[in-house]
C-alpha cells in the first residue's frame, strides 16, 4: 500500500507541469505565468489606460493645430519666442532651441514636450507602484504566489505592462505630430522621448517599492525624485538657456536635449535607456534582499496611545490627508509665484505685436489682469485635481479594509464620509487663497501693482462653487456606483482641456459650459454675475447630497 502510493506520488510528480513543481513553482521556470498576469493587468486597467491615452495624445493632437491658429504667421511666433528668454518661462517649459527662427515645430518641442514627459512619468509610476507594492501590501501578490507563479513573474508582469502603456502612448503621441503635418523625424523621436521617460520613472518607482511597506510612500518617494529632476532640470536650463552640466543631472532634460524640430539628435535617449536598465538592475537586486510584502527600510513603531483627534472622523482624514495637502499646497504657491512673475514680460511682447490684444480679445489696458486671470484658472485645475482625488481616496479605505476598521469604533458610514469631505473642502479654501497669494505675489513683483495680491486672493476664492462640483461629482460617483468613481477624473481631464485649448478650438458653447470653472465669473462679481456662482454652489450641493445618501443606503466596499 505504501510502495503503490509512493509510486503514484512519483508519476504525479512527473506528470506535473514544470512550473507546479516544489511547491508551486519551478526553480528553473522563475517567470512561469507572466503573461497570464500580464493580461490581469491591461483587464484590470483598460479604462485607466483608455484615460491616459485620451487626455495624453488629445492633448498633443489638440495643441498643434491650436498653436497653428493662434501664432499664425512668423511675426507672431518670434513675439512668443521672446516669452521664452524670461527665466520663469524656461523654469516652466525648458531650454529653449530654435528662439532665432520660432517654427511651430520648435514652439511645439519648447513649450508642449515638458507637461508631455512630467504627464507620462506621472502615469508609469502610479501604474508601477499599483502593480507592485500596493499588491504586496493588499496581499493579492501571496495569494498568487500560491499559484504557479514564478518568483519574477508578477515584477516582470508590471514592469511590462507599464512599458507597454508607454509604447502605446508614445506611438500616438508620434502619430498625432504626423497627421498634423509635422516633420516625421522629429515627431517620431518625440514619440520614442516620451516613451522611455516614462519607462525611467516606472524603473524609479519599481526601486522606491523596495524601500517602503507601503505604496503611498513608495509613490511619495517616486514623486519626490520626479519634483528633484524637474528642479535640477528648470534651474539648469536658467544658468544656461541651451542646458548646463546641471541639467544633464534630469532625465527630463535627456529628452529635450534630442533638440525635437529644430536640430534633432538621438543619443540623449540612449542615457534614458541606459539608466532605465541600471535602475531595473538595482531593483532586482534589493527585491532579493526583502521578504514579500515587506521593505528595506524598517517601519517606524506607532505610539502606544493613539491622540483624541484620530478618534473622530475629521481629525482621521486630516492625518491621513495632511502629506497630499502640504505637498500641493507648496505646489501651488511656487507655481502661482512663477506663473505671476511672467506678467511684466507681456508689455513688451505687445510693444512688438500690437495684434496680440486682438487676437486675445481685450484691450491692450486689461492685458495683465487677463493673463493674471488664465494662470489663476490653471492652478484651479490642480486645486481641483487635488480634492477629486482626496475624496477618491475614500475608495482606497474602503477596498484596504479600513473604512470597516472605522466603522467599528461606533462612527455612522454617513458621518464618516461627510467629515472627510468637509476635510477636502477646507483643504481645498485653503488652497485657493494660496494659489491666489502665489500668483499675488508674482504679479506685484512683476508690475509693482499693490492691490495685486488682494485681488487675486478674492477671484481664487470665486472659484469655491467650481471646486465643489468637481468634488460633489467624485463624492456621488463614490456614493451612487463605487465601481465606476475613478470616472471623476475624466471630468477634471475635461476641465483642463477645455481651459488649455478650448478657446483656441472655438469649440461649441455647449461643450466649454460643461466646465465649471469656464463658467465662473471674474472678480470683481457683480451683482448680476452672482447666478452662475449660484448655480454652480447648487449643483455641487445636490452631487455632495446624492453622495452622502448613496453611502447611506449601500454596504461597505460593494459596488
Amino acid at each position: 500500500m505504501t510502495a503503490t502510493t509512493v509510486t503514484d506520488h512519483r508519476h504525479a510528480a512527473h506528470r506535473a507541469p514544470r512550473g507546479q513543481r516544489r511547491g508551486g513553482t519551478s526553480v528553473r521556470e522563475p517567470w512561469a505565468g507572466t503573461g497570464d498576469l500580464l493580461r490581469l493587468a491591461l483587464r484590470r486597467d483598460r479604462v485607466r489606460i483608455l484615460i491616459w491615452f485620451v487626455a495624453i495624445v488629445g492633448t498633443v493632437a489638440a495643441t498643434v493645430p491650436a498653436l497653428e491658429v493662434a501664432y499664425p504667421d512668423e511675426a507672431a511666433r518670434q513675439a512668443r519666442a521672446a516669452l521664452l528668454t524670461n527665466p520663469s518661462a524656461v523654469m516652466m517649459t525648458g531650454p529653449a532651441f530654435g528662439l532665432e527662427d520660432y517654427t511651430l515645430g520648435a514652439m511645439v518641442a519648447n513649450e508642449l514636450s515638458l507637461s508631455l514627459f512630467v504627464a507620462v512619468a506621472v502615469m508609469s509610476i502610479l501604474l508601477t507602484v499599483r502593480h507592485t507594492r500596493s499588491e504586496e501590501e493588499s496581499r493579492r501578490t501571496e495569494l498568487l504566489r500560491g499559484l504557479p507563479v514564478g518568483h519574477y513573474a508578477p515584477a516582470t508582469a508590471a514592469l511590462v505592462h507599464v512599458a507597454a502603456v508607454n509604447a502605446v502612448i508614445g506611438a500616438g503621441t508620434a502619430l498625432a505630430l504626423l497627421g498634423s503635418g509635422m516633420a516625421a523625424a522629429s515627431s517620431l523621436a518625440m514619440g520614442l522621448a516620451t516613451a522611455v521617460t516614462g519607462l525611467v520613472f516606472g524603473a524609479v518607482a519599481s526601486v522606491t517599492t523596495q524601500v517602503t511597506a507601503h505604496a503611498r510612500a513608495a509613490t511619495g518617494m517616486a514623486m519626490v525624485v520626479l519634483a528633484a529632476a524637474f528642479l535640477a532640470r528648470g534651474v539648469g536650463d536658467v544658468i544656461d538657456a541651451q542646458g548646463s552640466w546641471l541639467s544633464w543631472l534630469s532625465p527630463l532634460a535627456w529628452a529635450q536635449q534630442t533638440r525635437l524640430f529644430v536640430d534633432l539628435r538621438w543619443w540623449p535617449l540612449g542615457l534614458s535607456l541606459a539608466l532605465t536598465v541600471v535602475l531595473l538592475a538595482v531593483s532586482v537586486r534589493l527585491a532579493r534582499h526583502r521578504d514579500l510584502g515587506a521593505g528595506l527600510r524598517p517601519e517606524r513603531g506607532g505610539r502606544a496611545v493613539a491622540s483624541r483627534g484620530l478618534l473622530s472622523g475629521a481629525g482621521l482624514a486630516l492625518r491621513l490627508l495632511r502629506g497630499t495637502i502640504i505637498g500641493w499646497a507648496i505646489g501651488l504657491v511656487l507655481m502661482g509665484i512663477t506663473f505671476g512673475s511672467l506678467a511684466n514680460s507681456l508689455e513688451d511682447m505687445l510693444a512688438e505685436v500690437p495684434d496680440l490684444g486682438a487676437w486675445i480679445g481685450i484691450g491692450s489696458g486689461d492685458l495683465i489682469d487677463a493673463f493674471a486671470a488664465a494662470m489663476l484658472s490653471y492652478l484651479v485645475f490642480g486645486v481641483g485635481a487635488f480634492a477629486v482625488g482626496a475624496v477618491l481616496r475614500l475608495r482606497t479605505e474602503e477596498e484596504a479594509g479600513r473604512g470597516e476598521a472605522v466603522l467599528a469604533t461606533g462612527a455612522s458610514r454617513l458621518g464618516w464620509v461627510a467629515s472627510w469631505f468637509g476635510v477636502v473642502m477646507v483643504a481645498a479654501i485653503v488652497m485657493l487663497v494660496l494659489s491666489g497669494l502665489g500668483l499675488g505675489l508674482g504679479v506685484q513683483a512683476a508690475t509693482g501693482s499693490a492691490d495685486a495680491t488682494v485681488r487675486l486672493v478674492g477671484a481664487a476664492l470665486a472659484y469655491l462653487p467650481a471646486v465643489l462640483v468637481m468634488a460633489g461629482l467624485a463624492l456621488a460617483l463614490f456614493g451612487l456606483v463605487p465601481a465606476f468613481a475613478g470616472l471623476a477624473w475624466a471630468g477634471v481631464a475635461w476641465v483642463v482641456f477645455v481651459g488649455w485649448v478650448g478657446a483656441l478650438l472655438n469649440l461649441p458653447d455647449a461643450l466649454v459650459g460643461l466646465s465649471p470653472v469656464d463658467r465662473t465669473p471674474t472678480v470683481p462679481v457683480e451683482a448680476a454675475d452672482a447666478g452662475p456662482l449660484l448655480a454652480l454652489t447648487a449643483i455641487g450641493a445636490v452631487l455632495t447630497v446624492a453622495g452622502l445618501l448613496g453611502v447611506r443606503r449601500r454596504d461597505v466596499r460593494s459596488n
